[in-house]
């Protein structure tokens, strides 16, 4: 305040009073909120107020701290942090704060999103219904995921977290939803995430892909800020009737780069000496996913969080808390990775609650039945490693189930549409591939799909045992023509 004895004017700024590893302490502004956007210094360097305390408050600082000093004047923006959206932003690579890094054009935008908004309510959402191809096998068999729905892509490092995500998105070119997608990479290497760019490039899938980057190299504050950058950028398809789905890569560098800055904020620890609060910063953010209904524009934002454990353990304190949070989880086993089983994923340990409801008929028609059949495998398959007398069913199980498990191996950047994965998945159920031998199911797999490209094997519009019985007469066929080509 200043002026005479008697008037008082208020004045919009206050006082560096320390700054130390990235976070300021400031006075004078009595007004500010949680999460408003600051200025400070001569440099105007942005920051989050992130504490309000009785006589200061307390700021994380978006720049270098080498431009703040003691004393420096610091002002309000009067609003809190937004980021520029447009459909411009596809095929580039932005920071946490929406400022583009990839030295390329500008970009005019159509609208500035609130990075941190409240979740859609129950009023304006409807249930899981329509499908999120990923072009993966065994994920679009037995764990599909639903447009809106939230699927944790969980596992050890080095395991194939990231491959699943990017095949999702170049697999969305076989969607006939529009759909946008997001990359998050949260304390990622800038080399990786420039591999990510050129791989989307390779197979023409960048014109649908934005990537929000806080690097390893960034300050923990960047870090913090940047899925709620990209889930802003998301909010903006779905709330203007499109579809997004987001990749958080990944959950547990976030979680990393909160605790710093709680602990710097002389916030009091918990469990493993993260805040108590991370489970709602958590849930905060994923329960922005949602279908919504006609009434508010259909649009949905679909998102895929990965989350890396140590040794595979599933009960550390941040796997388990997105693991209660989301619709499901996507586990991958590093033994599985090692045995070349790949993807690795551990369906005993996999699940996803909500996506069976938005499953393509014809491959939900086979789902249940795959499932119980590689659960008898696999019990079979450790009761066979006890014993050298098996009788001739479960012989045959394990001859059908090693076939299967073939099947359900795909390379990185190769997904394949749903319904090019039901046929092939079908003729490996009905046994038709009991007699190949295993080491050239793959030939005989990419032969099939030749032949599916060039001739449509079943009227959809058929009920679905008809279908079954046409496509399975045509298989057999094909395999044979197959047997005669391999003489």
């Amino acid at each position: 305040m200043i002026g005479s004895k008697n008037e008082y004017h208020p004045v919009n700024a206050g006082v560096v009073t320390k700054v130390a590893d990235g976070i300021i302490e400031l006075v004078g502004l009595t007004n500010l909120k949680s999460g408003e956007l600051i200025y400070v210094g001569q440099y105007k360097i942005t920051a989050m107020v992130l504490n309000l305390e009785n006589k200061m408050s307390k700021a994380i600082l978006f720049g270098s701290d080498r431009k703040v000093s003691e004393g420096d004047i610091v002002t309000q923006a009067n609003t809190l942090i937004k980021v520029g959206v447009s459909t411009g932003l596809f095929g580039r690579v932005v920071d946490s704060l929406g400022n583009l890094i990839d030295g390329k054009q500008e970009v005019i935008f159509n609208q500035y999103y609130n990075i941190d908004v409240k979740a859609p309510g129950i009023v304006s959402r409807q249930s899981v219904h329509e499908s999120l191809p990923t072009g993966i096998k065994v994920i679009d068999s037995m764990l599909p995921i639903g447009n809106g729905q939230r699927e944790l892509i969980i596992g050890d490092r080095q395991t194939g977290k990231t491959s699943i995500a990017v095949d999702t998105i170049i697999n969305q070119q076989n969607n006939e939803l529009q759909m946008a997608c997001i990359y998050v990479g949260i304390g990622q290497k800038k080399s990786s995430v420039s591999f990510l760019v050129q791989k989307l490039k390779e197979y023409d899938s960048l014109n649908y892909t934005i990537f929000v980057l806080a690097g390893a190299s960034d300050t923990a504050s960047l870090q913090f800020l940047s899925p709620y950058t990209g889930c802003a950028i998301g909010e903006w398809f779905r709330d203007n009737a499109m579809n997004s789905v987001i990749i958080y890569d990944d959950l547990s560098k976030h979680a990393v780069a909160y605790r710093q800055l709680s602990l710097l904020l002389r916030r009091p620890p918990s469990r493993e000496a993260y805040p108590g609060d991370i489970f709602y910063v958590h849930s905060k953010l994923l329960e922005r996913a949602a279908k919504l209904n006609e009434t508010y524009g259909s649009g949905s934002l679909t998102a895929l969080p990965i989350v890396e454990t140590l040794a595979g353990d599933l009960s550390a304190y941040i796997p388990t808390n997105v693991i209660s949070i989301t619709d499901g989880q996507i586990f991958l086993e590093e033994e599985l990775f090692k045995s070349g089983i790949r993807p690795a994923i551990n369906l005993n340990l996999s699940v996803s609650r909500v996506g069976s409801a938005a499953q393509q008929k014809l491959m939900k028609s086979i789902s249940g039945t795959l499932k119980l059949f590689l659960a008898s495998y696999k019990e079979a398959q450790t009761f066979s490693a006890f014993s050298s007398d098996l009788d001739e069913s479960t012989t045959s199980l394990l001859n059908r189930g090693e076939k299967v498990m073939e099947l359900l191996k795909q390379k990185n950047f190769n997904p394949i549409p749903v319904d090019e994965q039901f046929v092939v998945l079908f003729a490996g159920i009905v046994g038709l591939l009991d007699n190949i031998d295993v080491n050239l199911i793959s030939n005989l797999e990419n032969y099939i799909l030749e032949k599916f490209r060039v001739y449509e094997f079943f009227d959809e519009d058929e009920k679905i045992g008809v279908i079954k019985e046409q496509l399975k007469e045509s298989l057999v066929d094909i395999i044979a023509e197959w047997k005669n080509l391999q003489k």
